[in-house]
């Protein structure tokens, strides 16, 4: 296994190398905090990290961020409060730990037996029954899996009613932009209304009113946004223009208010009732939100 010798930091512990490590199995969980695939895998993480501390086994999560706002520690510290986390994370702003690693993707697993040795991987979500026995097989322990059940925004996706990809706004990744009104998107495409600067990881909006449209088929609807310098930003939600009632997300009302406070993903929509081609169109009340990507669940 790769040192961690490129941490800028380390939350919940001091820094673990090779003394601190020796005999242990390590399992290595690789995330950033706006991540929808991570936050849907963390709980099985944080479960098994409780259910085999006592085992032999150390979680090691090492935060590399995706986009630019995620380098604020102190937004990493937040979302392990949020998430209770409380198994050491490494902080890892220079991608340092990422290259020692060759990882590219978010969320991932690394498996490391007692000798240091990485005896399995895996990439995104999913095969949690089977990475469960990996991590009992290092240890040499074999018990009934953990009982794991996401909530709110940790909760499974849909998969069988999930038909959009995940979106990124700014130029450098973005993609089906439209010129057409939100009532006249195509599916799985999106558009803006008022004054906006497209850049190359957001578009950041310059003059209150503005909306962001997405027509979307899926239970679930978030967008990763950030306030930038600015204060609290409130937005409205609208679903096929109206206000989303029992199909608000958790970071919406039922008369589809919000408030755009720190940097990480919202989930506007969790649809209540069968799930459709709908339009979830976002305004913002003041000027300078900062939108990266819609993802969906």
């Amino acid at each position: 296994m790769p040192a961690f010798d490129g941490a800028t930091e380390w939350l919940n512990s001091g820094p673990l190398g090779p003394a601190e490590l020796r005999g242990q199995v390590v399992l290595v969980n690789f995330w950033t905090w706006t991540c929808i695939n991570w936050l849907r895998q963390e709980p099985y993480v944080r479960a098994w990290s409780q259910a085999y501390r006592n085992d032999g086994l150390i979680v090691i999560g090492v935060h590399t961020p995706e986009f630019s706002f995620e380098h604020d520690v102190h937004g990493v510290r937040l979302a392990n409060r949020e998430r209770a986390i409380d198994y050491p994370v490494v902080v890892d702003n220079d991608y340092e730990v990422w290259n020692a690693f060759a990882n590219h993707y978010w969320p991932a697993l690394y498996f490391v037996d007692r000798d240091g040795i990485i005896r399995d991987q895996h990439f995104g979500e999913g095969r949690y029954e089977t990475s469960e026995r990996v991590i009992q097989r290092l240890l040499g322990v074999e018990r009934e899996a953990v009982p794991v059940e996401g909530v709110g925004v940790e909760a499974a996706a849909d998969w069988d009613n999930l038909a959009t990809p995940e979106t990124y706004l700014g130029f450098g990744r973005g993609a089906h932009r439209s010129d057409e009104p939100s009532e006249r998107l195509l599916l799985n495409s999106w558009a803006l209304a008022g004054e906006w600067t497209i850049g190359p990881e957001n578009v950041v909006l310059e003059r209150a009113g503005g909306s962001l449209a997405f027509r979307f088929h899926a239970r679930d609807a978030h967008l990763v946004l950030s306030p930038g310098a600015r204060g609290p930003i409130p937005f409205r939600v609208r679903v096929d223009g109206e206000a989303p009632g029992p199909s608000h997300g958790v970071d919406v009302d039922e008369a589809g208010d919000g408030v755009l406070g720190n940097g990480r993903m919202y989930q506007l929509v969790r649809a209540h009732d069968t799930v459709r081609d709908r339009t979830v169109e976002i305004t913002f009340l003041e000027p300078g939100a900062e939108a990266y990507s819609f993802t969906f669940g």
